[in-house]
């Protein structure tokens, strides 16, 4: 009995340890779409966002360049990419984004603050 109370109790341990983690997040899967759905009508080639402020989100280099002021995204830092600030409309409220749209969803914005947590990488 005992020996099968430790292997119950072994298997809860590593059960619960892997509870808190999160998955892998990917630029293409996850990222993009929630970009392409809130901020390319503005930030693209002949689009008033990329006009105004240099940033071109229609590929992942563009977005990592960032704008003419430097980069947004800083990988494994959400709290200090500008990119979060301006999604949570944290910022200036006429450089909120996306702008004379409705806000990102909370859990867009938590899947693209993972994405930067876990390094901004190109998968």
């Amino acid at each position: 009995m005992s020996r099968s109370l430790a292997v119950l109790a072994g298997l809860m341990a590593v059960s619960m340890l892997g509870a808190g983690c999160t998955r892998e997040v990917s630029f293409k899967q996850d990222v993009f779409p929630i970009l392409s759905e809130n901020c390319l009508s503005c930030h693209k080639v002949g689009g008033a966002g990329l006009a105004k402020s240099g940033l071109n989100m229609e590929t992942y280099e563009g977005l990592m360049k960032g704008t003419k002021l430097g980069p947004i995204v800083t990988p494994g830092s959400s709290v200090s990419s500008t990119l979060v600030l301006l999604i949570e409309r944290q910022a200036h409220p006429s450089i909120n984004m996306p702008k004379d749209k409705p806000p990102i969803a909370a859990g867009q914005i938590k899947t693209i603050r993972q994405w930067i947590d876990q390094g901004a990488k190109n998968n």
